[in-house]
């Protein structure tokens, strides 16, 4: 016989053998346990819905004005589409017939019901950080929920990202199983923020950049990193240079997370969507215990700032960048970028416009922006579109300018990245 052949051969049967692993590796349904023999009490359900908020679930598994919880939203992915399955008790479509059990297996290892591995879209990597008690006050509080008779749709994923036994592998790279462990040297209002923004709060699945698996490295947890799909750079929290939070203080923190809007920036694009889902409804305590974490995470300036070459602005850019600033961008925020805090950020000095990805900056002036609307903010102040009227040459311009002005060490944009956005943009 021929190498070649006998190659193949063995190429052949070493695959089969890997399927047939995989194969039994995968999980089976649990054994049927006896029902809960009391139904949960009020107070577990109410704990549950502040649980179900503090994990921000409906942001997810609801459509856009449709009933609470019974999913079927797509969730775009670099591999195709996924649709959010429906977790309202419905017996049929939902989560009616699932047990405590079930659901803790599902939040804790990231495997349904019936065995099947979930797709780490469902940010099981950090809800496995959740506590048994808290998994089932969650439960109690779903199945209290009205149910939705409404059938989950298939995925739409590409091969071979449509094989779930290929998450096996993912599973064996990025997974890492267990609840959130007190760290005793550390105070308690420490370890509350740890556990909830590494637990419910999910924080690392957009503050961690995503390689090509769509996995991330725990080394570089909260480094900063491009949203998929979505256009949008999640800053680094341990970074000075971008989020900054080493030199804010606690309240100006809890202020962004809770209320939307603090003395030292505003939340636009999706993390909008999370303090109007979700973060608003901590309490303050939460809020500040949440503050205190983020503040003490370790600083990794691991790249040097731009050189004073890279910062280079040719005059005639920076006089359109100054005239397009004056003329549209002045009156709230400022003649110098000095804001008008909190309602308007301040733009001299704020990190978030001088980070290295100027992405956030173009978005914000192609198609403006509104704070969500809070309990202790109800009525924010947003920034209008400026695509249809200014050109590519002008938003490069006008954010170069704010980039560079007032002190700012950022670098300049050219007009082929505005273009960019401006032609990827989804809305």
């Amino acid at each position: 016989m021929r190498t070649s052949a006998r190659v193949s051969i063995a190429a052949i049967v070493l695959g089969l053998l890997v399927i047939a692993a995989l194969y039994l590796l995968r999980p089976g349904a649990l054994p049927h346990g006896k029902d809960s023999p009391h139904p949960a009490s009020n107070d577990i359900i109410s704990r549950g819905e502040y649980l179900a908020r503090a994990g921000d679930c409906v942001a997810c598994h609801t459509m856009p004005n449709g009933p609470a919880f019974a999913g079927g939203r797509a969730m775009p992915t670099p591999f195709g589409n996924l649709y959010v399955p429906n977790i309202t008790p419905d017996d049929e479509t939902g989560i009616g017939q699932w047990t405590p059990d079930d659901f803790y297996r599902m939040m804790h290892t990231g495997v349904s019901k019936d065995g099947t591995l979930l797709y780490p879209a469902m940010p099981f990597a950090s809800y496995t950080q959740v506590t048994r008690t808290d998994s089932d006050a969650i439960f109690a509080y779903l199945m209290s929920v009205t149910p939705v008779k409404q059938k989950n749709r298939e995925h739409e994923l590409r091969f071979p990202y449509n094989n779930r036994e290929l998450l096996l592998g993912w599973r064996t790279l990025y997974f890492k199983e267990g609840e959130y462990k007190p760290d005793h040297s550390q105070s308690a209002e420490w370890n509350r923020g740890a556990y909830l923004v590494k637990g419910l709060g999910h924080c690392a699945m957009c503050h961690t950049a995503v390689n090509a698996l769509g996995g991330s490295s725990e080394s570089k947890a909260f480094e900063g990193g491009m949203i998929p799909n979505q256009n949008w750079y999640a800053p680094s929290l341990t970074s000075n240079r971008e989020a900054g939070l080493g030199d804010w203080k606690i309240q100006d923190i809890a202020d962004l997370l809770q209320v939307g809007v603090s003395h030292r920036g505003t939340v636009y694009g999706p993390m909008a969507e999370v303090v109007y889902n979700s973060l608003q409804y901590l309490t303050d305590e939460d809020a500040k215990a949440m503050a205190v974490y983020l503040k003490a995470l370790p600083q990794k300036d691991s790249t040097p700032p731009p050189s004073s070459q890279a910062r280079l602005v040719s005059p005639e850019i920076m006089e359109v960048g100054r005239r397009v600033y004056a003329a549209q961008c002045a009156v709230c925020h400022g003649a110098e970028g000095q804001g008008q805090a909190p309602s308007y950020p301040p733009l001299s000095g704020n990190q978030s416009i001088t980070m290295e990805s100027p992405v956030n900056s173009i978005r914000m002036v192609l198609n403006g922006g509104y704070p969500p609307g809070t309990r202790k903010n109800p009525r924010p102040h947003g920034m209008p579109p400026f695509s249809h009227i200014l050109n590519d040459n002008e938003v490069a311009a006008a954010v170069t300018y704010i980039r560079v002005a007032w002190g700012n060490n950022g670098t300049p944009v050219n007009p082929s990245q505005v273009n960019d956005l401006r032609r990827l943009l989804p809305e």
